[in-house]
């Protein structure tokens, strides 16, 4: 696996594998240079086919992972069916690679202290508020105090500017989400993204949650944004259990 992928620093059990993708070293000419995995961005076809074959040979993955058509919700997919609308993906059996794609939004990868299920979730501010990550950890077997969160690379809270609609969206939900926003220009505010989603898990139970601290936007070198670049790629989170 190329050596600057990101591998989650978190106490998962062994048969527990995970990674999150960079931009470089891939096929996509300019402005999805180069490795883009999403197929949905008008990059050519069999640029992003090549891609994601590498992404197979050097992740040494035991199966093409389950792509998902992802719609900014909070449906929550446990079936292992390719092409699939939601935004996230639960699987309790082996060599079924659960993947999200984001270029700012936030990637969450989930695992029970046992190893025995897994899940991945995109979770944007449109999934976060409507319940994307509760919906995901209601299908775990375990108490949410079993289950171990890695907040994957997303727009940083010094960037990421939102208006007052969706602080209020927020705080209307939880009081406590005032914290995630600091007033900026007049109207709008900017938004940790991170905050948000470790405040949505803990409300949850969730108590051991690692990662976070990237930012997609200010780090063109490793990272596509769409909110700096507008047409770009996207990188992938998998995670998925070994035999």
């Amino acid at each position: 696996m190329p050596a600057d992928w990101i591998v989650p620093d978190w106490p998962a059990p062994g048969r527990v594998r995970a990674l999150s993708t960079l931009r470089t070293g891939g096929f996509s000419q300019p402005p999805w240079d180069s490795f883009n995995l999403g197929d949905h961005v008008e990059d050519e076809p069999d640029l992003v086919a090549q891609n994601r074959a590498r992404l197979v040979a050097a992740a040494h993955l035991p199966a093409e992972p389950l792509w998902m058509e992802q719609i900014h919700g909070c449906d929550v997919l446990t079936g292992g069916d390719r092409g699939s609308r939601g935004d996230a993906r639960f699987s309790s059996q082996p060599k079924k690679i659960c993947v999200v794609m984001t270029a700012d939004c936030l990637p969450v990868l989930l695992c029970d202290a046992q190893g025995t299920a897994v899940a991945a979730v995109h979770a944007g501010w449109r999934g976060l508020a409507c319940g994307v990550l509760e919906q995901a950890l209601c299908c775990f077997d375990q108490p949410a105090s079993a289950i171990m969160a890695w907040l994957g690379p997303a727009i940083g809270p010094a960037v990421f500017e939102v208006g007052d609609e969706v602080r209020e969206v927020f705080v209307q939900q939880q009081t406590r989400s005032e914290s995630a926003f600091q007033p900026h220009v007049q109207g709008k505010w900017l938004m940790d993204i991170y905050e948000l989603a470790r405040q949505r898990l803990y409300a949850q139970g969730v108590v051991q949650m690692h990662g976070g601290g990237f930012c997609t936007y200010t780090d063109s070198e490793r990272f596509f944004s769409y909110r700096r670049d507008g047409r770009t790629g996207r990188m992938a989170s998998l995670i998925w259990l070994e035999e």
